[in-house]
């Protein structure tokens, strides 16, 4: 699976390239709150569309006292359409910019068709596309924040046969609503992040009943700064 590159960054609720970049699962078990353990483990449950294949990575350090971390991609035979990863933050304490004790942090990518990319309109669209994934799936959240990059890259020289290729990078962050018992439906958000994987991706809307069950692999317990 290709993992998405870049550092996570979520200081004042946003997205951005973080100074921190070192990366481990570590060893917290016991130590984790039950509610982020609760909130994890519903991650390792979700029902997800079976075309997106999901599994931990080591969660970026220092941007919250715990963290859980996935990645995941669209693969169409030997070709990654798009992929992604998404940090569950966690700060008992609660966060001023958060506005609660849990956030979401994601990086999406994917290529482009060249007249997809020329659409003038494509950041407000991808941005749409995370909302409405969201929407979609009733789910209610706060402050989000991202931005919506667009990149393009022509060759030359000894690689002037390839092609132009163009990419488009979604950074974003949001705090989902956390129920009565104080732990936000992690699953419902994940399984509405892979719908906005397949759909940033070109695949057409999951039909009713298109998903598996999906527990992702142990690796190790959710690691704490």
């Amino acid at each position: 699976m290709a993992a998405a590159q870049g550092r996570l960054s979520d200081g004042a609720g946003g997205m951005g390239e973080g100074k921190d970049t070192e990366e481990d699962e570590g060893h917290t078990g016991s130590t984790a709150p039950p509610a982020f353990r609760a909130a994890v483990d519903a991650l390792r449950g979700a029902r997800l569309r079976p075309q997106v294949e999901v599994e931990p990575t080591p969660a970026p350090q220092r941007l919250a006292p715990f963290a859980y971390a996935v990645e995941a991609a669209v693969v169409d035979g030997d070709q990654d359409l798009a992929d992604g990863r998404l940090v569950l933050l966690h700060d008992p304490a609660g966060h001023d910019a958060w506005h609660g004790t849990f956030r979401l942090v994601t990086l999406v990518r994917a290529e482009l068709e060249p007249e997809m990319a020329a659409d003038p309109l494509l950041p407000e669209v991808c941005w749409a596309w995370l909302t409405g994934a969201l929407q979609a799936r009733g789910l209610v959240y706060g402050e989000p924040s991202g931005t919506v990059t667009r990149a393009s890259s022509h060759y030359f020289g000894g690689l002037s046969a390839r092609p132009a290729a163009s990419q488009i990078e979604i950074r974003a962050s949001w705090t989902p609503r956390e129920g009565r018992t104080g732990v936000p439906d992690t699953a419902a958000h994940l399984a509405s992040w892979c719908d906005l994987l397949a759909q940033v991706a070109g695949l057409p809307p999951a039909a009713p009943g298109d998903a598996s069950v999906v527990t992702l692999p142990q690796r190790r317990d959710p690691q704490a700064r």
